[in-house]
């Protein structure tokens, strides 16, 4: 039957109806800890069972690096208008295209940076106060993640406009005239740990290249304290490596 000859009612039944369908189901609620974290992660949907099933987890304990001639890494970094979103498990900052890093003939476009809190991986067993991920992804789809480690020193000049934004959690802003310094973002030597694994927060997806750099950053005590407070700790624990090899840049 032609849609129009169908009495007026039973068309604005079926529109209501696709727009009922249209609504996008709300993101199934994870946390870090209790009953719903970390160890329970895959218990909360099924799209999360690979943090239960993967061989491939992230974040792990680096050591035993295998000395290796890793490729350089090649950042094009430039300067970008941040919009700073505090998703309720961090503090993303979300990036305009156009900043990327190559390594061995890819290249992946810099998405988002965020922090975790201790450091989510450990160098011989040992954490850091924080760490900053830098999420990127080339043209297949492929992730990148690039790790800085961070200690607590100076305060850091170049952080210091997304610190001094923090937002509360659910709120997401964007600041007139503020742009970062991405290529300040980084330390001055880029030698780094290579791995696979996967995203370290639901659903703990597979198959993202790692690369760790060896040398930190730092933040001031303050800095990272005001992190905390806003946050909390949101590191997830180290994962097995199940065979996994993690090589070592010679820098």
């Amino acid at each position: 039957m032609n849609l129009s000859a169908r009495p007026l009612f039973a068309a604005l039944s079926i529109g209501l109806l696709s727009s009922t369908l249209a609504i996008a189901a709300p993101a199934p609620h994870w946390e870090y800890t209790g009953e719903k974290g970390a160890a329970h992660w895959s218990e909360v949907d099924p799209s999360f069972a690979t943090c239960a099933l993967g061989h491939q987890q992230s974040p792990i304990n680096i050591d035993h690096a295998v000395k290796a001639d890793l490729p350089a890494l090649a950042f094009h970094y430039g300067s970008a208008a941040p919009t700073i979103w505090n998703n309720g498990h961090t503090v993303q900052v979300n990036l305009p295209a156009g900043n990327t890093v190559d390594v061995g003939g890819q290249s992946y476009e810099l998405l988002q940076f965020h922090f975790h809190t201790p450091s989510e991986e450990l160098i011989k067993g040992k954490s850091m106060p924080m760490v900053v991920h830098f999420v990127h992804k080339n043209a297949a789809g492929d992730l990148g993640v690039v790790a800085v480690l961070v200690q607590a020193g100076q305060a850091n000049p170049a952080l210091s406009p997304v610190f001094e934004h923090l937002p509360r959690a659910g709120e997401k802003i964007s600041v007139d005239g503020l742009s970062l310094d991405l290529s300040a973002l980084l330390p001055k030597t880029l030698g780094y740990y290579d791995f696979t694994g996967s995203l370290t927060t639901p659903p703990c997806s597979e198959g993202v290249h790692w690369m760790v750099l060896k040398s930190p950053i730092t933040l001031s005590a303050a800095q990272i304290e005001a992190f905390r407070k806003l946050v909390g700790s949101n590191a997830r624990p180290v994962q097995p490596l199940n065979g996994r090899e993690i090589k070592e840049s010679g820098e």
